[in-house]
This record gives C-alpha cells, structure tokens and sequence, in this order.
C-alpha cells in the first residue's frame, strides 16, 4: 500500500516516497498541460489532494468545486483528465434498483495506492497503520488490483459498487450478467462475521447467495451457504 506497484520503485529500487513526489511533478507541469491548458498548477495540485482525501468514498464534483474554488464543469474537466491519464477510476454504481434508494454517484480511486499515501504526506508504514484512510487505501488496492485482473484475461470490466441511503453498501459487485457476486473488502488482520453483514442484507434483497470476503488476514474460510473468506492475496487465483 505504501510502495505501491510502479515499476521504477522496483527495477530501479527508487524509494517510493522519492519518486512519488517527481512524478506528480512531471506528471501534471508536463501531461496535463498537453492533455488541456491549464494555468494554474497550483489550484490543479490542490484539486488532486483533496481527491486523494477521498479515496473510496462517493465523488461529489459540488463539494469539490467549492474547496477547490473553482466551478463544477471545471472539477468535471479534471476528473476527465485524471481517467483519460490512468490516475483515477471511477467505480460506478450498480443499477439494478432493488429497494429504490440506491446511490448514484461513482467512488473513486486510484489507480495506485502508492500516490495516494505521498499525496496524503503518509510516508512511514507506522503512520499508514493508524491512519483514518487506511482501510479506504486497502479497499482501493484491492478495486484496482480486481481491475488489472480483468483487464489483463481480457475480461469485461463490468465492476461496480452498490449502496443504499440508509448506508448498507457492497464494495464490489461483479456482474456477470446472469449472476451477481458480491464483495466486501477488509483491511483486518483478523476475521470477524460482522463482515457478512452487509453481504446478508443483499442477499436478502438480491435472492443470490454467492458471495467473497477479502481481508487483511490468512484465515480461509467456506462455508455452506456460499460464501467464502479469502486473503486478499489470493485474488489472483480465484475465479472472480
């Protein structure tokens, strides 16, 4: 989570917290400028750290445009730039409307967790630990990690998130078009059943049952009624 997964930090062994700082830097004096004519770099940079403040969280352009000091159609010009560039993804809303309440607006992440961290002046591992986003930059580690996935077999990117407003939320749902996995995504070390909760509640809903759990932890579990518990590593291997 910290080093993230850009491949200088490894093959040239560069210190993350060293080449973070230079890409950002190159990245928007140099892309954004080509991509469209900024002019102020300064607001541009301010604008990509407040969305790294909310990483995993929904993207609402009206809150940002007023912290920012900007208009919406402008937060909406850069949120463009960011996707089009690789920096962010928006993980949009699942739409099958079960109860009618469901929120609309995409999460965002992204696309390396690494970024995140130096954008959040997080620099040890200790610091990351304790941090109040910890368990956000899990989550987007492991949406992103689901992303190249699918990407990488060729698979659709038919990813997305389901919640309600009275706060019941699956972190990733993957359509398959006749079935609907959910997942819920754990930054624990340790697995608690609290975790199904909200994945109960949506199977109540949905009549699915099959379902992943993701965590921090090396606990595996599976059980009867379809639902599994794995390390987050084991990603790679699961037939997701």
């Amino acid at each position: 989570m910290l080093n993230g997964f850009y491949p200088p930090i490894y093959d040239q062994s560069i210190p993350s917290v060293d080449w973070c700082p230079n890409y950002i830097r190159t990245y928007i004096e140099k892309d954004v400028r080509q991509i469209k004519n900024i002019t102020d770099l300064i607001v541009f940079e301010r604008f990509i750290k407040l969305l790294a403040g909310r990483s995993g969280q929904e993207l609402n352009n009206s809150v940002l445009a007023v912290e920012t000091g900007v208009d919406v159609k402008t937060i909406q010009s850069w949120i463009g730039i960011l996707e089009n560039s690789f920096i962010i993804y928006l993980l949009k809303p699942h739409f099958k409307n079960f109860n009618k309440t469901i929120v609309k607006r995409p999460k965002v992440y992204f696309y390396d967790t690494a970024l995140v961290c130096n954008l959040l002046s997080i620099q040890q591992v200790t610091q990351l630990q304790t941090h109040p986003l910890r368990g956000a930059i899990f989550e987007g580690m492991v949406v992103t990690e689901l992303l190249k996935k699918r990407t990488n077999i060729g698979a659709s990117i038919n990813l997305y998130y389901w919640r309600n407003k009275t706060g019941h939320e699956i972190d990733v749902i993957v359509d398959n078009g006749e079935e609907l996995i959910p997942i819920e995504i754990k930054s624990g070390k340790t697995f608690n059943a609290v975790f199904f909760k909200n994945i109960d509640y949506w199977s109540k809903l949905s009549g699915q049952t099959n379902a992943f759990v993701l965590f921090g932890g090396t606990q595996q579990q599976v059980r009867s009624d379809g639902k599994q518990v794995y390390n987050w590593r084991s990603l790679a291997t699961l037939n997701i």
